[in-house]
């Protein structure tokens, strides 16, 4: 049986998905659905059962014959300051499965984050050597930084665990993240609410407005790579997932009203004082390390995971994959 957390969330149900489609449905779904609409994305799936997170970590033994754990359940917004509650759900839970998983020798796959390297002072770089250094630049990403380096500290591992710091994912099942969706979600609102495009203005001097560049990663791309390690096992390892190719805003904007077919103008506004001196005005995953594994498929360009997302999905009513 495989255990997939945070498997009614946006990453987590894709992943269920595509294992579905490779003809897995021995699935425990684990996570808190509360009152989001989150359980949508449950629709179409197949798994054996479901669990509340908080049951599951209470007694994990009474669910027999697991043989992999893909942890992708967490508190992703990277705007909340409550670090006791981060901590619980973000390391805490990570550090239990993980013991859990070395207790019964059992693969264990989960999410980290590219907000680790903070402003990325010292690079994006999955191979540096003491990640230390990096300094989050909020308390979302030293959480997951914690837990990493707490990871990389122990003598006892599963037979197989890999972790993945996610650049900036963006696809179908992200509807009910409300804020803290992709900008390509909330570009393609905008121009249906009001004809336009809202973007930051640059507050530096050495970058236009909208031209600071993101590496956005197509979801399907992400599901598919965390698939090849479950099935694979090439090696342990923290590793990037983005694409290895930074873009601007101005050209995700650009390709969201194309395949919108909407007329629409971009419009930049100021960034919020109380967030300038943490916003990353450059992220570009070193990719590397993962192609070292073997791993050899094409990722999404920005062009074609737009025109899927936008022509599949958000024009078909938000449809759930």
């Amino acid at each position: 049986m495989i255990v997939i957390t945070g498997a009614a969330g946006f990453i987590g149900s894709v992943i269920l998905k595509h294992f579905n489609d490779k003809g897995h449905d021995n699935i425990l779904v684990v996570d808190k659905l509360g009152e989001k609409t989150k359980w949508k994305n449950l629709n179409n799936k197949k798994f054996i059962d479901f669990c509340d997170k908080d049951d599951f970590i209470a007694n994990p033994d009474k669910f027999k014959m697991i043989d992999s754990i893909i942890h992708m359940g967490a508190c992703t917004d990277t705007a909340e300051f409550n670090l006791g509650y981060l901590m619980k759900n973000n390391y805490e839970y990570s550090k239990i499965l993980f013991e859990y998983s070395v207790k019964n020798s059992i693969p264990f796959i989960y999410a980290s984050s590219a907000a680790t390297y903070g402003g990325g002072e010292n690079g994006y770089d999955d191979e540096m050597e003491d990640i230390s250094l990096l300094t989050p630049l909020n308390p979302y990403g030293f959480s997951k930084q914690l837990f990493d380096q707490w990871l990389l500290r122990q003598t006892y591992t599963p037979p197989f665990w890999a972790g993945f710091k996610f650049f900036n994912v963006y696809g179908p099942n992200e509807y009910h993240k409300d804020r803290m969706a992709s900008v390509i979600f909330h570009t393609f609102n905008q121009i249906n609410e009001t004809g336009k495009v809202k973007l930051f203005k640059s507050h530096r001097p050495d970058c236009k407005h909208g031209e600071q560049k993101r590496d956005f990663v197509y979801v399907k791309d992400v599901a598919e790579i965390i698939y090849y390690f479950y099935e694979s096992r090439p090696e342990n390892g923290i590793f990037n997932l983005g694409t290895g190719k930074a873009r601007t805003f101005n050209d995700l904007a650009e390709n969201v009203i194309k395949n919108s077919k909407i007329k629409a103008e971009i419009e930049y506004i100021d960034m919020p004082e109380d967030i300038r001196d943490k916003y990353q005005y450059f992220t570009e995953a070193k990719m590397n390390k993962l192609r070292n594994t073997g791993y050899d498929k094409d990722f999404y360009s920005l062009e074609e995971g737009i025109q899927d997302y936008v022509t599949n999905f958000l024009t078909q009513n938000y449809k759930i994959l």
